[in-house]
């Protein structure tokens, strides 16, 4: 029963010397086994005759013969071996092009499954066991399936690849440093391999991080690209719209200066068929006159013709008027160059219009929500719902953080912007006094302030109701036809501009242009000292009406 339990393992049938499974096993006298043709080569190749595994020392060579039993069980175990191979076959891949088959399969080759550095050959799941439990063959290195593995031997002294020479920067074998590499730098292929693999990963770390970039840039471009087609859409529709105007101002100045051409026409021939009618009634009383006189002139009766020369009063013609000057003048002369001044006149101030309108829809696309920052806040203002601000003269005990203004009541908005382009409008109806514009972060926030671009403040202001004023420093006075009761401020901050509009004239206030932003911009407000409630009304952030 002992013996039917018994399951020899590979390891007792493997030749220590050549670790392979016995060909021919002998056994020597001091009871150890190997494949004939290994022990005799040995014995051949040294000086003794000594046993590679005790060590034991024969003085004479002894005589070997195969051990008939042990032949029998390698028999048996290749048998068995063959077998299990045979079966695992079928449920293992056959190797395909393109993919590295295992060396020992006799029959269909097996797909590989590692590739052994030492043994130079690759092998399947079934061969590949004894790699995986025979002691001696578990030292051997595996690595991935590959092809050639020739190629990784020394060409010149036929052993395997594994020291790298830095110098040369090349793999070469254990005989290299000794033969052909004398005085140079080596380090085993391992270190050399996660050196090299440090740099990989960081230069595909790097790459990775540049296709990221250009990937951004793509983004970048394609946003520049749907961003254009819109303004594009936008550029067209208000061209045609103002095109369309121009044709038919165009179409009406033309009808009109037709009609007046026609008019005048008909007033010149009224003029003319007066003038010929009266021509020739007085033709009709001169001729009268000359048949009169005629007849006269062929009488013979000499009393008769000296009395009626007196009654026809021959000296006195009938009356008639000077003709002389009388002229038909046609009244076009100038008619098509007046006609074409009104038109441009009127076409400039309708492009004025329109032209503004369209500017104003422009930089409304570009709105944003805005709401104020209480922690910049003046103690004394009121800020309600985030979005209206009005002086309460009433100072407030709050902290005195470096971002809050100290001495005037103003206060920033909480957002910031620091590329693109923003808009927002303020609601400024009923007040004497207000503040508008943006400021960059670092402005100085305590004691008294002067605004300009060179202190960081980009904004105008109303004084006494209906002064206004940009703080260019000096303050410059605007000229406006109205009062703005809405404002609109647009920052473009890659093209350095700030423009404030009157949003209902849908007209330009003031702008800033040509300005350096290198630091991120707050929205800034400043309700104005409420004057014993003359100027008490709120600043108010509107929310931005844009009809696209």
């Amino acid at each position: 029963m002992a013996a039917a339990n018994f399951l020899p393992s590979e390891d007792q049938f493997l030749c220590s010397i050549c670790l392979d499974v016995f060909t021919d096993p002998v056994t020597t006298s001091c009871g150890h086994n190997f494949c004939k043709t290994c022990i005799t080569e040995h014995w051949n190749n040294n000086d003794q005759y000594l046993c590679p595994i005790c060590k034991e020392v024969f003085t004479t060579r002894p005589q070997l013969r195969v051990n008939t039993l042990l032949s029998e069980m390698v028999s048996q175990f290749r048998q068995s071996a063959q077998q299990k191979a045979s079966s695992s076959s079928s449920e293992q891949q056959v190797s395909k092009p393109g993919e590295v088959p295992c060396d020992v399969c006799t029959g269909p080759k097996l797909k590989a499954l590692k590739s052994c550095l030492v043994c130079l050959a690759s092998y399947c799941e079934t061969h590949l066991e004894p790699h995986l439990t025979v002691s001696g063959l578990k030292r051997h290195q595996l690595i991935d399936p590959v092809e050639n593995l020739e190629d990784r031997m020394c060409l010149k002294h036929d052993k395997p690849l594994e020291l790298f020479c830095k110098t040369d920067q090349m793999c070469v074998c254990v005989l290299c440093p000794v033969l052909d590499h004398k005085m140079h730098k080596f380090v085993p292929l391992k270190e050399e391999y996660e050196e090299k693999k440090a740099e990989l990963e960081k230069t595909e770390a790097e790459v990775q991080q540049m296709i990221l970039k250009r990937r951004l840039k793509i983004q970048e471009i394609n946003d520049s690209v749907k961003l254009s087609k819109k303004d594009a859409g936008r550029e067209i529709a208000e061209g045609v719209q103002v095109f369309t105007y121009l044709k038919e101002s165009v179409e009406r100045s033309q009808a009109e200066l037709i009609k007046t051409i026609e008019e005048n026409q008909k007033k010149t021939e009224k003029q003319a068929e007066d003038f010929i009618k009266e021509l020739e009634q007085e033709i009709s009383e001169l001729t009268k006159r000359r048949t009169e006189v005629e007849k006269l002139s062929h009488s013979e009766d000499h009393l008769h013709l000296l009395q009626s020369v007196q009654s026809l009063n021959i000296q006195q013609p009938p009356p008639t008027k000077d003709w002389t000057e009388v002229r038909v003048r046609p009244s076009h002369e100038g008619t098509v160059m007046r006609a074409v001044a009104q038109l441009e006149e009127t076409l400039s101030k309708e492009m004025k219009k329109l032209l503004t309108e369209s500017e104003l829809k422009r930089v409304q696309q570009y709105a944003v929500d805005v709401t104020l920052d209480p922690d910049t806040a003046h103690p004394e203002l009121i800020l309600s719902d985030g979005k209206q601000m009005s002086h309460g003269d009433v100072w407030k005990n709050l902290p005195d953080n470096p971002e809050r203004f100290s001495e005037h009541v103003w206060v920033l908005g909480k957002q910031s912007f620091s590329s693109g382009r923003f808009y927002f409008e303020v609601q400024a109806k009923g007040k004497t006094k207000w503040n508008l514009g943006v400021a960059r972060e670092s402005i100085n926030r305590k004691g008294p302030i002067t605004r300009s671009p060179q202190n960081g403040y980009w904004t105008i202001h109303l004084r006494n109701g209906y002064e206004y004023f940009s703080a260019a420093g000096p303050d410059v006075r605007l000229s406006l036809k109205s009062r703005p009761q809405k404002v609109g401020v647009f920052v473009d901050y890659e093209e350095g501009l700030v423009s404030f509009h009157d949003v209902d004239a849908a007209a330009v206030i003031f702008s800033f242009t040509g300005c350096c932003f290198t630091e991120k911009l707050f929205p800034y407000f400043g309700p104005g000292l409420h004057h014993g409630g003359k100027n008490s009304s709120p600043l108010i952030i509107s929310p931005v009406s844009y009809t696209d």
